[in-house]
């Protein structure tokens, strides 16, 4: 290995000798080409210092010097490419952080789950209404929602629209961040227009309180501490599709090897992470920080040669496994692979998703999850963690800033009837604004009470 991820028979087109699954159907090949060599032209999105940073954070996670707070929707849509869906979105994330970083007394890592997040997986590639199959929906980089073959048709200049509506929100996050939004002496800016009506908004201003006193007496002693005035920011998103993460894969003046320039954080789904599989042979070479989603049914004897696979030199920072197994399988499921990684000191930041294993439909016709499915799994996964003498270091989570009603439960108790009210997401349920901050105020009290600093 020449520089610990990358061997001299990898390249960015590698991925294309083996099989590739959850990729579109493209009709026209000299399209797609032409598509992926306009990508491939565009200024990048983010740079290799701020993937380095990342993966040193990362790293530090690792260490239990920090916590992971990764979240954002299930698949973003070009029309929610707004200021205020944006602005909401950013808001939640600070403000969960907010509470960890108060509760946890160490710091968060945010990374969104946005600027990119335009695919989905889908279970089959057709769908079926009245006799007709049409291609699935495979998100707005691939092809439309509308169930008419028109929409439906995979549209390689959708790669360039993806790319451009990514750079738009990077931008307004960027602009928002480095103009103070994020600034600790006026968390107020944070608040969404409905926080009052919340059963939590009292603990949460209690908490601001707290903290906009505890600045002002460290300023009082030491003066303006400028590192409250801006946070660090990162993105993710799933690198679903190959032909567009090959043409945002770069060289750069000045470090070795190959980064993917589209996101920070990129990572693979439970449904592409096979060994043999593209997926894998793309990410082993790129030198981003990369994570793999994790469900129930993996063994130790699958999961070992994969963190090989993608680590081969055990470097600090560079994998993140994601657990996803649903609260009923989390406990049989996760004690093994904990053990096995253990075992063999392979160095990974545990990060547990609570969603994804957890989703159900409603005798209504809803896809939803309950979030007593989702405090369940999560608090298991501190204990199992605990027992095991690892260490949970981070959460990853879909959730919005907007009021939606797409999960039940959650302190406002939102029934199944509530769903019909305010259900927007396209592909999977999200965490609203209430029951995200809900679930970061429970996991300060699981993380402190429960397992106390070790397991936090």
């Amino acid at each position: 290995m020449s520089n610990g991820t990358q061997s001299e028979d990898w390249a960015p087109s590698s991925w294309q000798q083996r099989r590739a699954l959850q990729q579109p159907h493209y009709e026209d090949a000299a399209e797609l080409a032409q598509a992926t060599a306009q990508l491939a032209q565009l200024p990048p999105l983010v740079t290799s210092w701020e993937v380095l940073a990342l993966k040193q954070a990362l790293a530090e996670a690792q260490e239990g010097k920090r916590f992971l707070l990764q979240g954002g929707d299930c698949a973003e849509s070009f029309a929610d490419c707004s200021s205020p869906i944006i602005s909401n979105r950013l808001k939640v994330l600070l403000q969960m952080s907010l509470v960890l970083v108060h509760g946890l007394k160490q710091p968060v890592l945010r990374v969104g789950r946005f600027a990119g997040q335009y695919a989905k997986p889908r279970s089959a590639d057709t769908e079926t209404r009245d006799g007709v199959a049409l291609p699935s929906f495979r998100g707005d980089v691939v092809n439309g929602p509308e169930f008419t073959p028109a929409a439906r048709r995979a549209d390689p200049q959708r790669l360039i629209r993806a790319h451009a509506h990514s750079a738009l929100t990077m931008n307004f996050v960027r602009a928002l961040i480095d103009g103070g939004f994020a600034d600790l002496h006026h968390p107020e800016y944070w608040d969404l227009a409905w926080v009052e009506h919340s059963p939590l908004a009292a603990e949460y201003r209690r908490m601001v309180a707290g903290i906009g006193d505890s600045l002002r007496f460290m300023e009082t002693l030491a003066g303006p501490i400028a590192g409250f005035t801006k946070v660090d920011f990162f993105t993710s998103h799933e690198a679903l599709l190959l032909h567009y993460e090959q043409a945002v894969t770069r060289q750069v003046p000045r470090h070795r090897g190959w980064f993917n320039l589209s996101t920070h954080f990129p990572w693979i789904g439970m449904r592409t992470a096979a060994l043999d599989g593209a997926h894998v042979e793309y990410f082993r070479g790129i030198r981003n920080p990369i994570a793999v989603k994790v469900g129930p049914s993996v063994t130790p004897d699958q999961l070992l040669p994969l963190i090989d696979a993608l680590n081969p030199q055990n470097e600090a920072g560079r994998l993140t496994l994601i657990h996803r197994m649903g609260n009923a399988k989390i406990a049989e499921a996760l004690p093994p692979l904990l053990q096995a990684v253990m075992r063999d000191g392979r160095r990974v930041l545990w990060v547990a998703d609570p969603m994804h294993g957890n989703t159900e439909s409603t005798s209504n016709g809803y896809k939803t999850r309950r979030f007593d499915n989702i405090r369940g799994e999560l608090d298991q996964a501190f204990d199992i963690h605990a027992a095991a003498g690892t260490r949970l270091g981070g959460v990853h989570l879909e959730l919005t800033g907007e009021d939606v009603t797409e999960c039940t439960g959650g302190a406002r108790g939102l029934s199944e009837a509530d769903l019909q009210r305010a259900y927007k997401s396209m592909v999977d349920p999200r965490l609203n604004y209430e029951q995200s901050l809900e679930l970061a105020m429970l996991i300060v009290r699981k993380s402190v009470g429960g397992q106390g600093s070790e397991a936090g």
